[in-house]
């Protein structure tokens, strides 16, 4: 009865002596094997597990920058793009209001004409010819043949082209008149007007359609 109840205090006894018969070093190596294991395993299983989420979350966040960067590329060239759009409607309202309606094309070839007269100039032959159709605008142009000095001449192309409505002279072609100072000069002077673009023939056919239906 007595020995079985020693025995648990027999073991402890015997660990002290093992212990003890063990030199300083051999303690000391224990006890610094006991601390890296310690550490090792706080390692594996608090900052490895740890390490891999930051990993993931850096790599996420990099992905996010380049995006942003990207995006706010995206918006810079979105804003001068919308600027050029409207750069270029302004234009296309300026170059509108040049380009006169139907109805103000007869008064126009009057201010053509009123021009070479009041600086002095005869006009031979004033004759408009047919349309040149192009997508959003006509050509109308004006076959004439003036009689005039050079100096008279000059100053009605300047206030043709001073003109509020857009009008080109081309083609000039002069002569002197026999025995005179005076200029023959043939010229074509093209206006334009604005005229509405053609359906699609797409369209056309739609409507034909649906007019059978």
């Amino acid at each position: 009865m007595d020995t079985s109840r020693n025995a648990p205090g027999a073991a402890r006894d015997s660990f002290s002596d093992k212990i003890e018969s063990l030199t300083q070093l051999q303690r000391i190596l224990i006890t610094v094997g006991l601390v890296v294991l310690i550490l090792a395993s706080a390692v594996w299983f608090l900052y490895l597990p740890q390490y891999e989420k930051i990993k993931s979350l850096t790599t996420k966040l990099n992905q996010v920058e380049k995006q942003l960067v990207k995006a706010k590329k995206n918006a810079a060239e979105l804003e001068k793009f919308q600027a050029k759009m409207q750069e270029a409607e302004a234009q296309f309202k300026l170059a509108m209001k040049a380009l006169p309606e139907n109805e103000e094309i007869p008064s126009l070839l009057t201010s053509i004409s009123k021009s070479g007269q009041d600086v002095g100039l005869e006009f031979l032959l004033f004759e408009p010819k047919a349309e040149n159709r192009k997508e959003f605008y006509a050509e109308i142009p004006v076959a004439m043949n003036i009689k005039g000095d050079y100096h008279n001449l000059a100053m009605f192309f300047d206030k043709v082209a001073r003109l509020s409505r857009i009008v080109n002279i081309k083609g000039i072609s002069m002569s002197r008149i026999q025995d005179t100072s005076d200029l023959s000069t043939t010229c074509t002077a093209v206006t334009y007007k604005f005229v509405e673009p053609e359906p699609e023939k797409s369209d056309k056919k739609n409507r034909s359609k649906g007019k059978k239906k």
